[in-house]
């Protein structure tokens, strides 16, 4: 009974995982999770004929991080939609004064022309343009340069991490630095910005529902030996009576 049940609270957290993905499969930006399976305690059975046979305690999910293949990039022709290729990740302030980071690069510019993704959150270091600029007249570089009308008026700096797999997600889209992941840091001088253009979450929507229905098996699977085994046990205590 306590396997069948471990294997139903680990195909619940894999469904968690996969309906999470596909509720945000048009987010930009966005990286799935990957989940991944573990055993639980082996210990010898140690009765009767059974002698050095290892009997196991289910299965437990665990997350393994995040995808972070690159998406498909979508062409949307607005000057402050901005898209990364390569790795990397666009550094922004949260409302609680934390230090996030994003695949999205929805921006726009607030009252006094400093620019902030579509959520509100202040891009670090901050780049200001003057008050009422038109966001047609604004071009930015593959390095993040940015100019209008061809004067520079700062930069917009691309960063990293040592083990991006390990980041925490963060509200609106963004992801926190943890231990595993490590320190913010410079992105590699490859990583490139593409204006005009938003990355697409990496979520495959086929093999997400493909993921579901088989989590879905298997819970039903497990959840038909733990019944299994209850009427066993209750056939047991009549005879027994």
């Amino acid at each position: 009974m306590y396997t069948a049940a471990a294997g139903m609270a680990a195909q619940q957290t894999r469904l968690d995982a996969v309906a999470n993905d596909l509720a945000n499969v048009n987010t930009t930006g966005y990286k799935h999770v990957r989940v991944a399976f573990r055993d639980l305690v082996y210990a010898d059975a140690g009765y009767g004929g059974n002698q050095g046979v290892q009997l196991g305690a289910g299965a437990a999910a665990r997350t393994v991080g995040r995808s972070l293949q690159q998406g498909t990039m979508q062409t949307t022709g607005q000057p402050l939609d901005l898209a990364i290729s390569g790795p990397g990740f666009f550094q922004v302030r949260l409302a609680d004064g934390r230090t996030a980071i994003t695949r999205d690069g929805a921006l726009g510019l607030d009252g006094q022309g400093n620019l902030r993704l579509h959520t509100g959150e202040l891009l670090q270091p901050p780049v200001k343009l003057p008050t009422g600029t038109d966001p047609e007249r604004v071009a930015i570089g593959p390095d993040g340069t940015v100019t209008i009308d061809k004067k520079s008026v700062g930069k917009i700096q691309l960063v990293d991490v040592p083990a991006p797999g390990a980041l925490d997600g963060g509200p609106d889209n963004t992801f926190l630095p943890t231990t595993g992941s490590g320190a913010i840091r410079n992105a590699a001088a490859t990583t490139t910005i593409q204006q005009g253009a938003l990355e697409s979450s990496n979520t495959d929507a086929a093999e997400a529902f493909t993921n579901m229905i088989e989590s879905q098996r298997a819970f039903e699977l497990a959840s038909k030996a733990l019944t299994t085994q209850d009427e066993i046990l209750g056939i047991a205590n009549q005879v027994k009576k």
